[in-house]
C-alpha cells in the first residue's frame, strides 16, 4: 500500500538516540522537514558539528547517557517512537574496549527498550550494521530489539512493535567514523597497503539514502494503516539496506583521493597476512587499553574485524527492505560520491596541507643528527654521527655552519610562508609558518601550489 512521505511521522513525537552524531543528525533534521510535532536528539555529548543546524531548525538537544535509565526515561517521556541510533566501538581502538562496547550497545539498547515499553511507545526502530551477521553470529543487542516486538502493553490492546535496520557501510558529507581516518592515513604516506583480491566487493550507503531507510521503516511500524490494523508489515524484521552497487573498497575510495591529490597504495597484502598484522595492534593497543579513550593515542593502523571488513567479500540485497518498505536508494553512489569528494575539497581548502609523516621523521632526524655532530661532546652514538658528518664536510666548523645556514633557511622561509598563507590561507598562516619552520621547502611547496591555485 502507498504511504505519503509524511506519514507516521507528521504529528508525532520522535526521540532519536544519538541524535547528534553524523546521521542521528541528518536524520533529526529530515523529520523535521517531513513535520514531526517534536523531535528530541538524545546524545552523550553536549554538542557536535550539527549541533547549531539542529537548535535552529527547533530540534530538542536533550544531553544524556543511554547506560543511565533516569536519563532514558526523562528523554523518552511523551514519545510516539524511537529510533535507536546510539553505540558504541564500530571502528578503531574503541572497538577493543569491550566493557564499555557492552556498557552501550547492549545495557544502553535494555534502557531505551524497557523506557519505551513504560511509556507505551508503539514504535522502536533500531539501526545496526551489516556486521551483524558476517561473522557468522547474532549480535546481541539487535536480537534484544527484535525479540521485544510485539510485546503487549500492561493496560491491554497495544503493542510495542519493533524492527532493525542493517546499513552498509556508511558516508557522505560531515561523516566522521571511516573516511577522517582513511584521508588522514593517506595523507600521512600511512596507508600502505591495499588488503585482498580486487574482486573483492562489499556495499556502501549514501547518509540520505539511510535516514530514508529508517524513517520507511517507522512507517512499516505503523498499525493502524487500513488493511493492516495490528500487522505492521516490519514488526520484528530486519532490513539489509545499501546504494545497491557493491564495489572493492579501495575502488571505491579511488576518487575522493584522486580528488584530494593522494594517491592510492601501490602494495596489495593478502588477508591473512593482514590478519596477523591487526592482532599484532590488537594486541598492543590491549596493552594500552587503560588510555584507549584518550585522543592523544592514535588510532590503529588496522584491526582484525576491519581486515574482514574491506578484504573478505560481503554483500546483501535490498530486495526485501524494497518490497516492504518501499526502499529505494534515493541517491546514487555516482551522486553520493560527488557531494562527498565537494565536502572533502573544501575541507582541504580550510585545512592545513603538508608532506607526509616520513618526510617528517627524516628532517627531524637529519636537523638533530646535524646538531648533534655538531655540538654535542662523544657520548652515545654521538662519535659515529660526528665520523659521517665529517667525511662530507671534512671540519666541525662547516658542519657547525651547515647547521646555522639551515636553521636560518628555514626560519626565513616560515617567515615567507606566514606573509604569503596571510593572503592565501589566512585562517592557517600560523601553522604554515611553523610547518614551514620545521620542514623548510618541503612544507612551502604545498603553500606555493595553493598560492597557484589562488592565482598569486
Amino acid at each position: 500500500m502507498h504511504l505519503s512521505e509524511n506519514e507516521g511521522v507528521e504529528g508525532n513525537t520522535f526521540v532519536v538516540t544519538g541524535g547528534l552524531g553524523f546521521v542521528g543528525a541528518a536524520l533529526c533534521l529530515e523529520l523535521v522537514r517531513r513535520g514531526a510535532r517534536q523531535v528530541r536528539s538524545f546524545d552523550l555529548r553536549h554538542s557536535s558539528p550539527w549541533s547549531d543546524d539542529l537548535k535552529n531548525s527547533g530540534v530538542r538537544c536533550i544531553q544524556g547517557d543511554v547506560t543511565k535509565k533516569q536519563d532514558v526515561d526523562n528523554a523518552l517521556d511523551g514519545a510516539d517512537c524511537v529510533l535507536h541510533l546510539a553505540s558504541y566501538g564500530m571502528s578503531g581502538k574503541e572497538m577493543l574496549r569491550f566493557g564499555r562496547c557492552d556498557e552501550v550497545n547492549i545495557n544502553g539498547t535494555c534502557n531505551v527498550l524497557e523506557a519505551a515499553f513504560k511509556h507505551e511507545i508503539t514504535r522502536i526502530v533500531y539501526v545496526s550494521t551489516y556486521n551483524v551477521v558476517f561473522g557468522g553470529k547474532e549480535i546481541l543487542n539487535e536480537q534484544l530489539v527484535l525479540k521485544s516486538n510485539g510485546r503487549p502493553f500492561k493496560n491491554g490492546g497495544k503493542r510495542m512493535y519493533t524492527c532493525a535496520i542493517r546499513p552498509a557501510a556508511i558516508y557522505g558529507p560531515g561523516e566522521d567514523r571511516h573516511l577522517p581516518r582513511i584521508v588522514t592515513l593517506t595523507k600521512l604516506g600511512l596507508a600502505l597497503f591495499k588488503i585482498g583480491e580486487p574482486s573483492v566487493k562489499s556495499d556502501w550507503i549514501y547518509v540520505e539514502n539511510l535516514v530514508l531507510a529508517i524513517i520507511l521503516a517507522s512507517m512499516g511500524l505503523l498499525d493502524d494503516i487500513p488493511g493492516r490494523e495490528g500487522q505492521p508489515v516490519a514488526a520484528g524484521q530486519p532490513y539489509f539496506v545499501s546504494d545497491g552497487y557493491p564495489v572493492n573498497t579501495f575502488e571505491f575510495l579511488r576518487p575522493l583521493l584522486k580528488s584530494l591529490d593522494y594517491d592510492l597504495p601501490k602494495c596489495t597484502i593478502s588477508v591473512p597476512f593482514a590478519l596477523s598484522l591487526g592482532k599484532i595492534f590488537q594486541g598492543f593497543y590491549t596493552v594500552l587499553y587503560p588510555w584507549l579513550s584518550k585522543s592523544w593515542l592514535p588510532q590503529p593502523l588496522v584491526l582484525p574485524a576491519e581486515v574482514y571488513k574491506v578484504g573478505v567479500t560481503h554483500y546483501f540485497s535490498y530486495l526485501k527492505a524494497k518490497e516492504e518498505l518501499g526502499y529505494v536508494p534515493f541517491k546514487s553512489s555516482k551522486e553520493g560520491m560527488a557531494a562527498t569528494i565537494s565536502y572533502w575539497q573544501e575541507r582541504k581548502r580550510r585545512s592545513l596541507d603538508g608532506p607526509t609523516m616520513f618526510t617528517w621523521i627524516a628532517v627531524t632526524i637529519g636537523m638533530s643528527a646535524l646538531f648533534a655532530a655538531g655540538w654535542l661532546p662523544d657520548i652515545g652514538p654521538v662519535p659515529f654521527l660526528r665520523a659521517i658528518h665529517l667525511f662530507f664536510f671534512r671540519t666541525i666548523t662547516i658542519v657547525k655552519a651547515v647547521f646555522i645556514v639551515a636553521v636560518v633557511l628555514h626560519v626565513a622561509e616560515g617567515i615567507y610562508a606566514w606573509f604569503l598563507a596571510k593572503r592565501v590561507d589566512p585562517g592557517n598562516a600560523m601553522g604554515w609558518f611553523l610547518q614551514t619552520s620545521a620542514l623548510g621547502f618541503f612544507s612551502m611547496r604545498f603553500l606555493l601550489k595553493r598560492a597557484k591555485e589562488h592565482q598569486i
